[in-house]
């Protein structure tokens, strides 16, 4: 497999947009890269894919802004470019929650590893001896290709309806660990945010998201695959694609 895809988000303010997009575009081109980057006042969101030299000399052009010099993206090899073309698309969110109050750029979420969540997995129980509550962040239909084992999943048709639905369910996080996860890192990261800030203590995201948990420590405790927004549908935990349907 020669095609490298890569997935990042850096939570960052950006006041230089309309600048910035133009540059990315100019870079992507001029690479041949396809996928999409996402940017917005609270920061950058990426979906990339072409050969692995093309790829990093991308990223060794984003990292020279300092804004972006600590990005790290998570890795994925394809037999094929899965998106058919690039987009770079100005938002107003790089990941829409409307929950204006809530500025990851300001301090992120206390996150754990994928190797200690596997860990507490195994044990039953986080270092403290608090059970551990998997709450899963994404849509349905993403939730339906696969998931974690004993994962708490609110059926959700957009990211929009999480605050409502954690509101309504908080009494269940009482004396616990609640671990949000989602794809990569970006919806769980608001989320757990958004819980601290209701008053849900011992709220972590998995750092890196799913897709660094397969790299870092496979299917442990992991049911079916993984989708992902371009065109291979879903990953295994292997890093390859596969059929959920």
């Amino acid at each position: 497999m020669t095609i490298l895809n890569i997935s990042a988000y850096k939570f960052v303010g950006l006041d230089d947009l309309e600048s910035l997009r133009a540059r990315i575009v100019e870079r992507c081109e001029t690479l041949a890269l396809k996928g999409t980057v996402l940017l917005a006042p609270e920061g950058i969101n990426l979906f990339l894919a072409a050969p692995r030299g093309a790829v990093e000399a991308f990223l060794a052009w984003l990292r020279e802004d300092p804004r972006f010099a600590d990005i790290v993206p998570k890795e994925s090899l394809s037999d094929e470019v899965p998106f058919a073309r690039m987009r770079v698309r100005l938002k107003k969110e790089i990941i829409t929650m409307r929950a204006p109050a809530i500025r990851p750029a300001e301090g992120r979420a206390p996150h754990v590893l994928p190797t200690d969540l596997r860990r507490w997995l195994d044990q039953g129980h986080d270092d403290a001896g608090r059970p551990v509550v998997l709450l899963d962040t994404r849509n349905d239909y993403e939730v339906a290709a696969g998931t974690f084992e004993n994962t708490v999943a609110y059926g959700l048709s957009s990211f929009t309806g999480f605050p409502a639905a954690v509101a309504a369910d908080r009494e269940r996080f009482e004396g616990k660990t609640v671990v949000s996860f989602c794809t990569g890192g970006i919806r769980c990261e608001k989320a757990a945010i958004h819980m601290r800030e209701i008053g849900i203590d011992n709220v972590f995201q998995l750092e890196g998201g799913i897709l660094k948990y397969f790299e870092e420590v496979g299917g442990a405790h992991w049911r079916g695959g993984c989708f992902v927004f371009d065109g291979r549908g879903a990953l295994d935990p292997t890093l390859a694609p596969c059929d959920v349907a």
